[in-house]
């Protein structure tokens, strides 16, 4: 069985502060409407890395543990860092299912359970670069790491949406805000934690909802809204998102967006 470790991220001078815990309602939401829209792209970067058994991963920000669980099912070893409490405890309770030995202390990352080191680094939302270069010491010579951020706005449906909360946000806020990802981002960000390119891939992870409530609840547990939140009012962004997203509302009621995610894989030297 696979062994799993999901730890909190904890304050240290080289990695960032915790961030507050989300509303246990909002991280549920996120695990439970908007997570499982990206699993197009965890399946394809598995896939196209031939994850299974003998691959020791760590997840960063590894969220309410849906990605982990997947690698889990493939015969994986994995171990997870996310520092939202909220969505830490969802991914403790989804990942005990598969692993007894799921372990609540530490900073994150740490040194892998086992004394191999990693094999596989994933970041699925983008690191500060010091922090992936920390994490990637963390992995053997020659390990992926795979990044991966959203595609270019015109191909991402979503991007309506997300840019209210851009608009409505305290341009000054330093956190929970949403900007179009640049076409080198990722590229840069390979360079800049010391790691060697090893190619890229785009992936559709279109966002399908049931309803036009569901789309709500699905997008504000990112957490693109919350600098919105604080800068304006709830009632305001609810307004304004429900306004973005009713181009999409089909006739049946459902909502469909469309979205392309670009990840790229890079090796540790």
């Amino acid at each position: 069985m696979a062994h799993t470790l999901v730890r909190q991220h904890q304050h240290t001078p080289s990695l960032p502060a915790p961030v507050p815990a989300e509303p246990p309602a909002r991280a549920r939401d996120w695990a439970e409407i908007q997570e499982r829209m990206l699993v197009p792209l965890y399946e394809a970067v598995y896939d196209r890395l031939g994850i299974g058994p003998g691959t020791r991963l760590l997840g960063l920000d590894c969220g309410a543990g849906l990605a982990l669980l997947l690698a889990a099912a493939r015969g994986a070893e994995v171990s997870g860092a996310e520092r939202d409490a909220a969505r830490l405890a969802l991914a403790r309770e989804r990942l005990t299912a598969e692993s007894a030995a799921v372990r609540s202390a530490g900073c994150a990352p740490e040194p892998p359970a086992a004394a191999e080191p990693y094999t596989m680094i994933t970041a699925f939302t983008p690191p500060a670069a010091r922090d992936l270069a920390e994490a990637a010491a963390l992995a053997g010579r020659g390990s992926p790491v795979v990044l991966a951020d959203w595609g270019p706005a015109e191909r991402c449906a979503s991007a309506g949406a997300l840019r209210v909360a851009a608009r409505l946000a305290d341009p000054t806020a330093a956190a929970g805000c949403w900007r179009p990802s640049g076409r080198d981002d990722l590229d840069d960000l390979v360079r800049s934690a010391g790691l060697r390119p090893d190619g890229s891939g785009r992936v559709a992870c279109p966002f399908g909802y049931a309803d036009t409530a569901s789309a709500v609840r699905g997008l504000l547990s990112t957490g693109y809204f919350d600098a919105a939140m604080t800068a304006t009012d709830e009632a305001q962004v609810l307004k304004e998102l429900t306004e973005a997203i009713h181009p999409y509302r089909r006739t049946d009621g459902t909502v469909w967006m469309p979205n392309v995610f670009r990840y790229v894989v890079a090796r540790t030297r």
